[in-house]
């Protein structure tokens, strides 16, 4: 089964093509996604990789979290479903 990873301190230049191809020295990378911003298009230094298998996902974990990428130490780990929460910046009714 896949496993979805959380992959932050990427570097802003990386593409998710780049983070697919490091990745893929842990195995199969069925998915790979840097996150950007709506607005100015440009990464917010984190993303998303998806393993084939837990092994794989496990075995990209322990490669990778704090290992350098471009000049920048990676954080690898198991990604947790989103929360929904305030939003802040928002109108407050009084």
């Amino acid at each position: 089964m896949a496993k979805k990873l959380f992959v932050g301190g990427i570097p802003f230049a990386s593409t998710s093509d780049d983070l697919k191809q490091h990745f893929s020295a842990a195995g199969n990378v069925a998915s790979a996604q840097v996150i950007s911003d709506k607005f100015s298009g440009r990464s917010k230094g984190f993303g998303f990789v998806e393993m084939s298998s837990d092994d794989e996902a496990d075995k990209a974990i322990e490669m990778f979290n704090g290992s350098d990428m471009g000049g920048r130490k990676l954080v690898v780990n198991e990604a947790r479903p989103k929360t929904e929460g305030p939003r802040g910046g928002g109108f407050r009714d009084r």
